[in-house]
């Protein structure tokens, strides 16, 4: 578990570093922010039609891989292969954690708690799986329609962003979470 828990660090780090960036990008160019908020939505949705399987771009779709003889141990170890992980899995996470980014870049101020809600989205199952591990394959029958339903998903929130509608959504999230959900 400490492990797992060392492994989240890794790609948290980069998922926060990341964010942080577009957010200074978002902030650098604040009098363009309707314009970006626009682009923004638009990427989310192409992003969305790929995940719903619309269509698939061949280079995103490429597998690289770096073959690394050294392995470090340890907790530094399970960090830097969180960090190298964030990297390794970007064509299954690019288009989710891109449209986090988008929204950081298009919602000044919003990264960090984007930021920390995907984190936790991400790595939760990951403590999970560390508890359960190999007792858990039966969530590969589900992969494929839980990625439509993210697609979907991404969709519409694309579509709110774009009309500048995604604000009212936030309002209404928050005004039906327990105080204790909160942070």
């Amino acid at each position: 578990m400490a492990h797992t828990f060392f492994f989240i660090l890794g790609f948290s780090f980069v998922f926060f570093t990341l964010s942080y960036t577009a957010n200074a990008f978002a902030m650098t160019f604040r009098e363009y922010q309707d314009v970006i908020r626009q682009i923004s939505a638009i990427l989310i949705v192409l992003m969305g039609l790929f995940l719903l399987g619309i269509f698939q771009p061949q280079l995103l779709l490429k597998e690289r891989k770096l073959n690394v003889s050294w392995r470090p141990a340890g907790y530094i170890g399970s960090f830097i292969f969180g960090v190298g992980f964030s990297a390794g899995w970007s064509p299954c996470v690019g288009p989710i954690l891109g449209s986090i980014l988008l929204m950081a870049a298009s919602e000044p101020g919003t990264w960090a708690t984007l930021t920390a809600a995907y984190s936790l989205g991400f790595g939760v199952p990951f403590f999970v799986l560390a508890f359960f591990l190999g007792s858990t394959r039966w969530i590969l029958k589900y992969s494929n329609r839980l990625m439509k339903i993210g697609g979907a998903l991404m969709i519409v929130m694309g579509v709110l962003l774009f009309t500048d509608r995604m604000t009212y959504v936030t309002i209404w999230l928050n005004s039906i979470t327990p105080n204790w959900l909160k942070f």
